[in-house]
């Protein structure tokens, strides 16, 4: 197969794919819609990753060569899935190698957003700091606070062991459907809000798409109260950006982190000069390890769609 790989990958997983097929690799920005239509009018097979845009625009027309996105990333929400599966185009996806690193991250942005670490460290390196006092930098207490994670999957679950395994958290949770066989102590609440009332840090682990942009906004933030942190590792829009900044400004929460934007690579200016938010350039899975396994779990997709197989990963 004619395959297109739209970013730059590791040297070890640009070698395994370009040994077993006829691959090319971009090394420039996100597909947009007509870049991404033509490349499924090109290419038999493409690996695509978040920012390329293949909606419903890029699938119109018909007379596709394409018979499989074999996405780079657990998330999906930047194709149509519908349109894909329409144009006869399997969609595939790499859970379970990105759980660790991501879970990873989310804790790193709880513990610098609760400890005000970003701040202090923005303050040292601007030559602003003036010595130790018992008041400085006050932050909240991680260790045996409430962590609610919005989201109970795999992510989620991975998050939840690290927080209560490594700092005694008390787990609370929210998820559409019931969560059983949990290998360590957790609630699920009766809601959304309600989580979020309950916990002093939540930790949104949700997928994207349609069906949670904005998930959480003026009122969920409001629900989770000025003492309360937000922790965002899922995706950008699940949040309302606009309400978090109103929120981190007014005090209606006490501090937020974040992995994932709304727009990216755009970041507001005013979520940029909040000192009570931790801002990461989306991290989540970025280690030369996870990244590389990452590839090589979407070959393995690219493989059993070439050899007539059904791919593991088929996102249905």
């Amino acid at each position: 197969m004619k395959l297109l790989v739209t970013r730059r990958m590791t040297e070890r997983a640009t070698a395994s794919i370009a040994a077993r097929f006829e691959a090319t690799f971009r090394d420039s920005g996100a597909l947009d819609a007509a870049a991404a239509g033509a490349a499924l009018r090109e290419y038999d097979a493409i690996l695509p990753t978040l920012g390329d845009d293949f909606g419903a625009d890029a699938f119109a027309g018909g007379d596709l060569r394409c018979r499989v996105l074999a996405n780079f990333g657990a998330g999906f929400n930047h194709i149509d899935v519908v349109a894909a599966r329409a144009a006869g185009v399997a969609v595939t996806n790499t859970p379970d190698v990105v759980t660790d690193a991501t879970a990873d991250i989310a804790l790193t942005l709880i513990l610098m957003t609760m400890r005000r670490a970003g701040e202090g460290e923005r303050v040292l390196r601007a030559g602003e700091w003036g010595g130790w006092t018992p008041t400085q930098f006050l932050g909240a207490h991680v260790t045996g606070a409430t962590v609610g994670i919005v989201g109970m999957g795999r992510i989620g679950k991975a998050i939840a062991r690290r927080c209560h395994l490594g700092f005694g958290m008390r787990v609370v949770f929210h998820n559409r459907s019931a969560v059983s066989a949990l290998d360590i102590p957790a609630r699920q609440m009766p809601g959304l809000h309600e989580t979020l009332a309950a916990c002093d840090v939540a930790v949104i682990a949700v997928p994207g798409g349609a069906g949670t942009r904005h998930m959480i906004g003026r009122e969920e933030l409001a629900a989770l109260g000025p003492e309360g942190f937000l922790v965002n590792i899922a995706r950008g829009d699940v949040v309302d950006e606009a309400a978090l900044i109103a929120a981190l400004q007014s005090g209606a929460i006490a501090g937020a982190g974040l992995d994932v934007y709304e727009r990216e690579p755009h970041v507001p200016k005013a979520l940029i000069a909040a000192p009570n938010a931790t801002l990461l350039p989306h991290l989540g899975t970025a280690t030369e390890e996870v990244r590389t396994d990452m590839a090589l779990r979407a070959l393995d997709n690219l493989i059993a769609v070439d050899e007539g197989r059904q791919p593991p990963d088929l996102v249905t």
